[in-house]
């Protein structure tokens, strides 16, 4: 009985738009996300027509109240120097901290606000995959981090383009996030 419901609520997120799906959303999204979420990009690729720059600032309240804020750190050139000069570079170390902004962006919208689950469950993804990198970087601890995507048109190819640097199409920050340490 489980195989055939499952098999029924795939089908219905999956086929085009209809009757019984648009009434069964909620169901849909609830059984489908985030286990069983079918794309196609295996496929049928999806070429990124920006460049995300995700940098990253961390804060940590002394011990007489004062906050130390650091410089911002770059999180996107961490995963190009792990691809770069690598003959078989790791699924992840090109795409877990692009598809975690792809899906914190799918789900909040431009407000930065968490209005389902779903969002929430991005938001600390992506938050823990900034903390993570944050924490091997800066070897210290810190109670909350900021990120700020900056995101740049990709330039024409040939003459073009000409020498001038791309002017940023959006530069999104993000709020403060509380970071629960863990022993790092």
């Amino acid at each position: 009985m489980t195989t055939v419901f499952h098999v029924i609520l795939v089908f219905l997120h999956v086929a085009p738009a209809n009757t019984a799906s648009k009434r069964y959303t909620p169901l849909i999204n609830a059984w489908v996300y985030p286990f069983f979420e079918q794309n196609w990009r295996l496929f049928a690729p999806d070429p990124e027509s920006v460049n995300r720059k995700i940098l990253a600032r961390t804060a940590h309240t002394g011990p007489g109240g004062s906050v130390q804020v650091s410089s911002w750190f770059d999180l996107t050139a961490i995963d190009s120097s792990a691809v770069r000069h690598q003959a078989f570079p790791s699924h992840t170390a090109q795409n877990m901290l692009r598809r975690a902004w792809a899906g914190y962006v799918d789900s909040h919208g431009g407000d930065d606000k968490a209005r389902t689950e779903r969002a929430l469950m991005m938001q600390k993804y992506l938050r823990n995959i900034a903390a993570d990198r944050a924490t091997a970087r800066h070897r210290g601890t810190f109670d909350f981090i900021q990120l700020r995507v900056v995101t740049l048109p990709i330039a024409a190819p040939g003459p073009a383009a000409g020498n001038r640097p791309p002017t940023p199409v959006e530069n999104r920050l993000l709020p403060w996030w509380k970071v629960t340490r863990h022993g790092k």
